[in-house]
């Protein structure tokens, strides 16, 4: 019997569920189990597990554990730790595959584990695949010489890797965010090490979350960086989600830059040492990248990747990018810079290093060297895991017969259609639109840009996007609009 342990859970490069409702303990023991059969088959049987701080996190990573051991696997555990920690482990320690329990900004209730088999990657939709075969339709295979080797203080080692080259010239102070979540208990002292001012925000371990949600696309958790920037002077403010891997950034005005605007103020930093690298960019992303006149300038190419931070590790690594930016605020910094995997702390060393670069100029002064650029928040609306990537076909679909008609949207006509992940609509005056189904959850994501105005952008909101959706009946509540 394996316990319970639903189908949905099992995501495009992920595993997330709803523990009770969709998870036991006996479930996640046959997940480990499962596990241990797939790193078997792909020769990859010792692996580096970790945990968030959330309340059942290490009792869900127990459970694993007594799975994979039962598969013959070696699990080296280094304990309470954010997911690039655990990343960079298997690297350091010699281990090829990495199992991190974790539900990352998901709301209290959740769990899940990002899990990879070879160094940057993690899990795809192939891999995923064969595991959900293998947890709930058999052919787990129990094998003998599993062990379990508990690694200590190797919090140390990550903080001096995040923060090895040369630190700051100058104490820039730095509001570093944490929600509460499981960054507190690293963050401040890896942003210390670069040589920053740390003034340290929700940092105590609290898994109730009580202020908000970790999750620095939210709008809670920006106004509050916003509040706290504007209080104490700081030079910026760096927000982290739950497990570490993504960093929100709100400047010296109060102001929120988006992740993929802030890519882009880093692009054109480094294209300066690397003329004609190559920066990969999510479909979520501003088309800025494709305009820019100093990216141009200096050869540089730019490609569109599907969102989600196991397609971007492997489009990065494909395109031979420098970097790889996602809207959501991972960021793939490949060699010099970074490993090729998503950390928080890298991007904020970067940003950090930015600034230290300019001369004194403040973060705003460097953001409006940019053209203006009006993008929404992430926004989504509830839609089932059964459903949503239905919905999201048939919304293409319409879309498809519009641009062949030669449509309209809101007047301007459409330019491209984007396909590589959802639907992502290209206007004439160069602004877009995109729905996607959501990787991790039950939702349908949406976000719009316009180049000309706020209230252009909003529209594309209000008069095409939500009413668009709202005449398909499987789709239902936002959890935030702009």
């Amino acid at each position: 019997m394996p316990g319970l342990i639903a189908p949905t859970g099992f995501r495009e490069y992920d595993a997330r569920w709803v523990l009770g409702s969709d998870l036991d303990l006996q479930g996640v023991e046959t997940l480990g189990l499962a596990l241990a059969t797939l790193l078997h088959e792909l020769d990859s049987p010792r692996l580096v597990t970790g945990h968030d701080f959330r309340s059942y996190s290490e009792e869900v990573k127990a459970a694993l554990i007594r799975g994979l051991v039962t598969g013959g696997a070696e699990v080296h555990d280094i304990g309470l730790t954010l997911t690039p920690m655990a990343y960079f482990a298997r690297e350091a320690l010699g281990v090829p595959a990495v199992a991190m329990v974790t539900a990352s900004h998901n709301e209290n209730g959740w769990t899940g584990v990002k899990m990879g088999a070879h160094p940057p990657f993690t899990f795809g939709p192939e891999e995923m695949a064969r595991l959900k075969t293998l947890a709930l339709d058999g052919g787990r295979i129990e094998s003998p010489g599993g062990r379990v080797i508990a690694v200590q203080g190797f919090a140390d080692r990550y903080q001096a890797e995040v923060a090895s080259g040369p630190t700051l010239s100058r104490p820039i102070r730095v509001v570093a965010a944490c929600g509460n979540g499981t960054a507190g208990a690293f963050v401040p002292e890896a942003l210390r090490r670069m040589g920053a001012e740390v003034i340290e925000m929700d940092t105590d371990l609290d898994w109730t979350f009580p202020r908000y949600n970790p999750n620095p696309e939210d709008r809670v958790m920006l106004d509050a960086m916003a509040e706290r920037v504007r209080e104490t002077g700081a030079d910026l403010a760096l927000g982290f989600d739950g497990d570490g891997d993504r960093c929100g950034v709100v400047d010296d005005r109060g102001h929120e830059i988006f992740a993929d605007r802030m890519g882009l103020m880093l692009a054109r930093d480094l294209v300066a040492d690397h003329p004609g690298a190559t920066f990969v960019v999510d479909v979520k992303s501003t088309g800025l990248y494709r305009t820019d006149p100093v990216l141009a300038a200096a050869g540089a190419r730019v490609a569109y990747g599907m969102t989600g931070h196991s397609h971007m590790k492997r489009a990065v690594a494909a395109e031979g990018a420098l970097v790889g930016f996602e809207k959501s605020g991972h960021v793939f910094f490949a060699p010099p810079l970074g490993r090729g995997y998503d950390d928080a702390l890298v991007f904020a060393r970067e940003i950090l290093r930015l600034l230290d670069r300019a001369g004194g100029r403040r973060l705003s002064e460097l953001e409006s060297d940019l053209p203006p650029a009006f993008t929404s928040l992430t926004m989504s609306a509830h839609c089932p895991d059964t459903e949503k990537y239905a919905a999201v076909e048939r919304v293409s679909d319409a879309y498809r017969a519009l641009a062949e008609a030669g449509g309209t949207v809101l007047g301007c006509r459409i330019r491209d259609l984007v396909t590589v992940n959802g639907i992502r609509v290209e206007l004439e005056d160069g602004g877009w639109l995109l729905v996607r189904a959501s990787s991790n959850k039950p939702e349908l994501v949406v976000v719009v840009e316009s180049l000309t105005s706020e209230a252009d952008m909003r529209a594309l909101f209000h008069e095409e996007v939500k009413p668009r959706l709202a005449a398909h009946p499987e789709v239902g509540a936002w959890n935030q609009e702009v």
